[in-house]
């Protein structure tokens, strides 16, 4: 069967966007471009499928990237030949390494006009390298049952690629031969029943091919083992770094208070804020473990640890200094071990082993009452240290970021979702922000920590809102990260979201001044504090966005408030000085230090 390539076309790339919707794709990221138009014109057309257009395929993919992350299902993205698709690359290193299912589809020129000078054409091919799952350059369009076929299957093995334990991305790059608009075509009248299914999919909506993953889980006996382990420590320590299972909290909570073991929270761990037990919980550890006499009294014998590596650098060194103490590392299957500490890697799904290890408990004798003044410590140190943080933030006349941060996530209403920046932000609230019942959900993108890219990522997460009818959404970004990732603002104004955006800003890069490069003064300002001096008011303008300027804790509330409750992007701007900042943060350590030294 011959047909002209438009209707090759129309056949085989509608046979792969129907696939991708039975098979669980709901929402696509397209950025405009010309070679990509089959694609294009068809998901736009599929009833099933959302489309969300960006001008700027990075600002795109890393939408893309939080809708993905916010929701747990995979996201599709398309852009054109050339530079666009290398646009997609730093949201799909992300992705990668966050565990992010995307569905990456990028639009080529066919393999006759490669290579010889044709306008918009690289080398696509394994274009993102070993940052993408899979990589398939899919065939050129046929009409033919078997080609249809295999469009079909394709859509559904690519799609169960971005689930399959550790999810991530996957990319499949389609050339496409001129005329690239579609012409609609219909299947020859003498197919067979069969033949016949290959155009039209399935009669019951079904995927074409069913595909099965399930996560990794521990066998009973090396359950057991673990359980053992756990029961004969009389100073066990648990602890959860990043992760977004929000069903971890209650068996990760109810799996402490059994041990009567300190249940360190990260505060993307989706631990620090719920209604699960929080007998166990400490979330003043960045603080309390800076205190040498403190680290050196509180000594583990065992370390269950669970998520992603954890935010603080503090309690990287904390475990350092016990090297010689049991580390047991508990992910699906990664190895997230940078520290190169652990003992034994558990490739297990967090959630599964606890309730695992809580049915091999529950007939054991009670291991809490032995381990409760090791329990009682922590607690201990874990109040003082919280009383002195929050005695010293209140004492302050100034604007504060470690301080800004504990205010906005205490204004935070049940059911928010809190995006927060990498570098000083992620920090500022591991060390500031104590937990509670309330439910809030706090997301990052710490896969790579990288700061491009997160507004729109934070965007991404505010669209999954909507749909899932959760609460508002609060962005909290440093202002180097949000020159990065400006043209992301308008992402809110085409799509009518909701969000308020919290810039602080100490016009440059404030990390840098608690590393070792701010002793060469030099040149430290040009090459790291790198300051712009941005006035973030016309940037608000730019983009329809409601503008708050605060000064204090206080006015800072208030703004933040006012977005919440109100419709559109809220940018609410905070000033503070990097140097000044620093001293801040040093004067909390010493008087946390000061509060724990009268234990």
């Amino acid at each position: 069967m011959t047909m002209a390539p438009d209707r090759e076309a129309f056949a085989y790339v509608g046979a792969f966007v129907d696939e991708m919707a039975r098979a669980g794709v709901r929402h696509v990221c397209v950025a405009p471009g010309s070679r990509s138009t089959p694609l294009a014109l068809t998901i736009a057309n599929h009833p099933a499928l959302r489309t969300w257009m960006h001008i700027d395929e990075r600002s795109g993919a890393f939408f893309a990237l939080g809708l993905a992350r916010a929701l747990g299902e995979p996201v599709a993205l398309l852009c054109t030949s050339g530079t666009a698709a290398a646009n997609f690359l730093p949201a799909v290193v992300e992705a990668r390494s966050a565990c992010v299912p995307l569905l990456v589809l990028t639009a080529d020129r066919p393999p006759e006009l490669r290579d010889v000078g044709a306008a918009q054409t690289i080398d696509q091919n394994r274009l993102f390298g070993a940052h993408a799952k899979w990589f398939v350059e899919v065939a050129l369009p046929e009409a033919t049952p078997d080609m249809l076929r295999y469009a079909r299957t394709l859509a559904a093995r690519a799609i169960a690629q971005t689930m399959a334990t550790p999810a991530g991305p996957v990319h499949l790059n389609f050339p496409f031969r001129e005329p690239l608009v579609p012409s609609p075509a219909g299947p020859p009248a003498d197919l067979t029943a069969d033949d016949a299914r290959a155009w039209h999919g399935r009669a019951d909506g079904a995927p074409w091919v069913k595909v099965t993953d399930s996560p990794p889980s521990l066998d009973w006996a090396m359950a057991r083992q673990l359980a053992a382990r756990l029961r004969s420590a009389e100073r066990p320590l648990l602890v959860c770094g990043p992760q977004p299972d929000a069903a971890l909290a209650a068996p990760l909570a109810t799996l402490a208070e059994s041990l009567g073991a300190p249940l360190l929270a990260d505060p993307l761990s989706q631990l620090r804020w719920g209604a699960h037990g929080r007998a166990s919980l400490i979330d003043r550890y960045d603080a309390a473990l800076r205190h040498e006499p403190t680290v050196a009294t509180l000594a583990p014998d065992l370390v269950l640890r669970m998520g992603g590596v954890p935010t603080s650098k503090t309690l990287a060194q904390y475990l350092q200094r016990h090297a010689s103490v049991p580390l047991v590392v508990v992910d699906p299957a990664r190895w997230p071990d940078p520290t190169l500490l652990a003992d034994e890697m558990v490739h297990a799904d967090p959630r599964q082993l606890c309730e695992q290890l809580l049915g091999v408990l529950k007939d054991e004798r009670d291991t809490s009452s032995t381990n409760a003044e090791w329990l009682a410590r922590w607690r201990q140190v874990n109040w003082a240290a919280g009383a002195a943080l929050e005695c010293y933030t209140d004492s302050l006349g100034e604007p504060f970021e470690g301080r800004a941060l504990a205010d906005i996530v205490a204004g935070l209403p049940a059911g928010a979702t809190l995006f927060v920046s990498n570098s000083m932000p992620v920090r500022d609230l591991d060390a500031f922000a104590s937990g509670d019942t309330r439910s809030i959900r706090v997301l990052a993108n710490r896969g790579a920590n990288g700061i491009d890219g997160v507004v729109s990522s934070a965007l991404g997460a505010a669209a999954a809102a909507r749909e899932t009818g959760d609460g508002p959404l609060v962005l909290v970004i440093g202002d180097l990260a949000l020159y990065h990732d400006m043209n992301g603002l308008l992402a809110a104004k085409l799509h009518s979201l909701d969000a308020t955006v919290v810039v602080l800003n100490n016009d440059g890069g404030g990390i840098f001044s608690f590393l070792p490069q701010a002793a060469h003064a030099t040149h430290f300002e040009q090459l790291f504090g790198t300051p712009h001096g941005l006035d973030f008011a016309p940037v608000a303008a730019l983009y329809g966005a409601h503008y708050h300027r605060t000064h204090d804790s206080e006015t800072l509330r208030r703004s933040v408030a006012e977005g919440i409750a109100g419709h559109g992007l809220h940018l609410v701007e905070l000033r503070t000085d990097r140097s000044r900042n620093v001293v801040l943060h040093h004067e909390a350590w010493a008087a946390v230090a000061a509060a724990l030294d009268l234990l």
